[in-house]
């Protein structure tokens, strides 16, 4: 199984399952000098970290992150800087009743086909779980980026319910990441029908980066929303991603999606801030969609490992909506590739 390993410049490699012992990140290409303490990584993995809330998977990680190499006397050394999150709260017993079974919607029938084996135990290597450690190495990536780009995410929608203002503030004082506190309560009654009919929804989670310089990404195979979108699909249950206005150009005319510019700089942003694969210099913007985790009480038709017909029924801890816990980790995304272009910038300049 290959290709665990993200970047040009800014490079992590990881390795973990779900309920092994651990995951281990190798972060590469931090620039020495750099302030770094075990301390730094707390906040932001708590935002990601499961059990906070009866709106999220009920598993309880402490998601504490361990400096194994890399820094000496508080400060990068330049060298390779070994993560690692040990899991604490893995029940693998809570699958065992799969061990020979395909739950339908995730990776378990393609792993099985690919490799002829696979672990069974809340997904294995194909888990969200692997998304803690983007999270610990996106605390890095921004201690290379310059302190004026702020990266901002937020779910924008839960189902049927779309928020109709943005006010970036509220997103951390409640448990969906939302802006908009007039739909906090919609968003509350909805997961709570969720949970005692058995069932999930999906969500949309959108991102703005304030104080974007010009000039990041390549032109052709490097562009900086090529490598955006391919880092976000690579987010478990992220099914499609979308620049600036997205799918809303199909009925725009030119006249109106092309952003003309003045003497004092753009007039409009429909590009979401990047133009022929290069930063603007505009905000960067762009929306995540996440399909509804298949992983629900209700029993689903599926066939075992010898494709014979079978009934399963997922009854370990999973998340109603699995968008609201995506929202630091499509953060998370984001400035890791936004690193990995700074930094290969800053070498070409």
């Amino acid at each position: 199984m290959s290709f665990n390993t993200f970047g040009k410049r800014f490079c992590i490699t990881t390795c973990g399952e779900s309920h092994g012992p651990a995951y281990v990140a190798i972060v590469d290409g931090c620039p020495p000098g750099i302030a770094l303490s075990e301390k730094d990584f707390e906040k932001v993995m708590a935002r990601r970290r499961p059990g906070q809330s009866q709106h999220v998977s009920q598993r309880r990680e402490a998601d504490r992150v361990e400096i194994l190499s890399g820094v000496f006397e508080g400060k990068t050394t330049g060298a390779p800087i070994g993560l690692m999150i040990k899991n604490q709260d893995a029940r693998g017993r809570d699958y065992k009743a799969l061990k020979d079974k395909i739950r339908p919607g995730h990776a378990d029938y393609t792993y099985f086909k690919k490799y002829g084996i696979r672990d069974h135990r809340g997904g294995g290597r194909a888990s969200a779980r692997e998304t803690a450690l983007w999270v610990a190495a996106s605390v890095i990536a921004k201690k290379c980026l310059p302190e004026t780009m702020i990266v901002k995410a937020y779910l924008s929608q839960m189902g049927e319910v779309k928020i109709e203002s943005v006010d970036e503030h509220e997103i951390d004082q409640n448990p969906f990441f939302c802006p908009d506190k007039n739909k906090i309560k919609d968003m509350d009654l909805l997961i709570k029908a969720l949970r005692k009919s058995g069932d999930s929804i999906g969500g949309l989670v959108c991102v703005t980066v304030h104080h974007m310089p010009v000039g990041l990404g390549e032109p052709v195979f490097e562009k900086l929303d090529a490598n955006l979108a391919k880092a976000l699909m690579g987010i478990p249950a992220a099914k499609a991603v979308a620049m600036g206005d997205g799918f809303g150009v199909v009925t725009q005319r030119g006249s109106e999606h092309r952003d003309e510019l003045s003497p004092e700089g753009f007039l409009s942003n429909h590009s979401g801030g990047v133009l022929g694969g290069i930063s603007t210099g505009q905000d960067l913007t762009l929306s995540v969609a996440f399909k509804p985790t298949s992983s629900i009480t209700q029993p689903a038709n599926s066939v075992d490992i010898d494709s014979q017909a079978c009934e399963v029924t997922v009854t370990g801890r999973h998340d109603p909506c699995v968008a609201i816990r995506a929202v630091p980790v499509v953060e998370a995304i984001v400035t890791l590739v936004l690193a990995d272009a700074f930094l290969l910038s800053a070498i070409q300049c």
